[in-house]
């Protein structure tokens, strides 16, 4: 599947991440707030958030932007990647995935780089037990790897194994300097052209979608696709 996913040509050194990681594990860890989307235990913490705090794992900012928090400052090998990334940055989560733990297959709608919006996975800890797909496709991540992925394609996680399943994810915004870097790994950028936005009817189960989950990410997005 054409744009589906791409692994970026970086790779972080594994004991430095991990060195990072153990400072974070101190912290208080929040459960997903997607509660409907997942089995067993899903939980985040925040390097960039739109409060500053490491427990506002919300990825939906206002008007403000994000601001990074003070667990950053403690990371400083997850500062200096976060730094590398040349192109604005948005919320910046490490998310683990507990053992025998599920993430549902469901689409973050619209959050792919056809749409100025990307995500980047930098696993920290993993296992080749633990099977994430795209668009029906297993990505194979290891350790210290950078992946883009399209999520606005169904997407699922299952951590079948017996290790917690650990990803620095990083919220960007496309800009030069990202496309450059997408071409080189052979994004199709004709592809974009064909993208189309919902119709009507559409945006309109969305938002009774969104509304059934009752949570602050959920009315912030209510509010953004109420004003398109």
């Amino acid at each position: 599947m054409k744009n589906a996913f791409f692994k970026l040509p970086f790779q972080f050194d594994e004991q430095r991440l991990l060195n990072d990681l153990e400072v974070c594990l101190s912290e208080n860890w929040k459960k997903h707030f997607n509660s409907q989307d997942y089995e067993g235990s899903w939980t985040s913490i925040a390097l960039r958030s739109p409060s500053g705090k490491s427990d506002d794992i919300l990825t939906i900012a206002n008007e403000n932007g994000y601001f990074d928090t003070p667990l950053l400052a403690k990371c400083n090998y997850l500062k200096q990647i976060i730094e590398s990334f040349d192109c604005p940055k948005e919320a910046v989560r490490l998310l683990r995935l507990s053992p025998n733990s599920v993430v549902k297959e469901h689409n973050d709608f619209q959050l792919g780089y056809e749409y100025g919006f990307f995500r980047l996975h930098i696993p920290i800890k993993t296992s080749p037990e633990i099977s994430f797909r795209v668009g029906g496709n297993d990505i194979p991540m290891t350790a210290g790897e950078c992946w883009y992925a399209n999520f606005h394609l169904p997407h699922s996680v299952a951590n079948r194994s017996n290790v917690e399943r650990i990803h620095l994810v990083i919220d960007c915004l496309r800009n030069d300097w990202s496309d450059k870097l997408f071409e080189s790994v052979g994004f199709d950028f004709a592809e974009t052209e064909k993208v189309t936005q919902p119709d009507e009817a559409t945006v309109r189960l969305m938002i009774e979608r969104l509304k059934e989950m009752n949570t602050a990410t959920a009315d912030e997005l209510i509010r953004q696709y109420e004003k398109k």
